[in-house]
């Protein structure tokens, strides 16, 4: 399959409509139809309701968007592989959670950088359900993740354990903020408090809530991490008698992904997991 067709879809998911998709791609309109079209003949389904508004996944469409990004990323990783002379650096693939690029993915690669590791190095920064199937496909050397995924084939560490504890603004205790750490912290969050979860504000972006508590006050559920600098400075302080949650950290990789490229970045991510005093995000 032509892969132009599969990153077409891709952009016009992303930008809503085909008119829009043109513009990122820098073709013309009827080009990116032409493409869907040829793409939903070669599927046998329509892909897209176009309207007014814009352009909307159909129930096939939106089954086909995994399928979709996981051709880009083989392609790419292809292209990357086959670019390279065959004494080049050696490559790695690692995928990683949102919450988890900053500070601890970007540390780790300066600390690659300074020491002169000749790493050929791709990040993927996706949500955890979707790290684990490219894991689980070969597409990925390893990822960061908060949740063990047991596999006969896999290598679980534990990086490290973290925490969401319950803290609030010294200025103004209110609104309540939610932030969606994840189906499990959800699940011990409900099994734990007696109230429901706080609606005053939510997002599954902690910074984001962050940014709004320490501006406009509030409370909620944070990294220790993350606060601790805010603890500290009397900024924030922790509610009395909150339940804490565990938070931890654990790299994920495949028996047959280790590599000399794959230690050297382990043995780095270790480091800086013990040294990094606090999280800025």
């Amino acid at each position: 399959m032509d892969i132009q067709l599969a990153k077409t879809f891709l952009e016009i998911m992303s930008a809503g409509s085909f008119q829009e998709a043109a513009k990122r791609l820098h073709v013309t309109q009827t080009t990116v139809t032409a493409r869907v079209k040829s793409l939903e003949e070669s599927l046998g389904c329509r892909l897209f309701i176009r309207n007014r508004a814009g352009a909307s996944l159909t129930q096939e469409g939106e089954r086909f968007v995994e399928h979709a990004k996981n051709l880009v990323f083989t392609w790419q990783r292809a292209k990357l592989d086959l670019s390279k002379p065959s004494e080049a650096a050696p490559g790695l693939v690692v995928g990683v959670e949102n919450s988890l690029w900053n500070p601890l993915l970007v540390e780790t690669i300066n600390q690659l950088l300074v020491e002169k590791q000749n790493i050929v190095f791709d990040a993927r920064i996706e949500e955890e359900s979707l790290l684990i199937k490219q894991l689980d496909q070969g597409l990925l050397d390893a990822v960061l993740v908060h949740k063990p995924h047991y596999r006969s084939n896999l290598v679980v560490e534990l990086l490290m354990e973290e925490k969401l504890i319950h803290v609030r603004s010294t200025k103004e205790p209110l609104p309540n903020l939610f932030i969606d750490w994840g189906n499990e912290f959800k699940a011990q969050y409900d099994a734990v408090l007696p109230h429901p979860r706080q609606q005053g504000f939510k997002t599954n972006l902690g910074p984001l809530a962050l940014k709004v508590m320490l501006s406009q006050g509030g409370n909620g559920y944070f990294r220790t991490r993350v606060v601790q600098k805010y603890l500290a400075s009397g900024e924030l302080e922790r509610v009395v008698g909150a339940p804490e949650f565990s938070y931890p950290v654990y790299l994920l990789y495949g028996e047959q992904a280790v590599s000399e490229a794959l230690s050297r970045f382990t043995y780095a991510l270790k480091q800086q997991s013990k040294t990094l005093d606090y999280w800025s995000v």
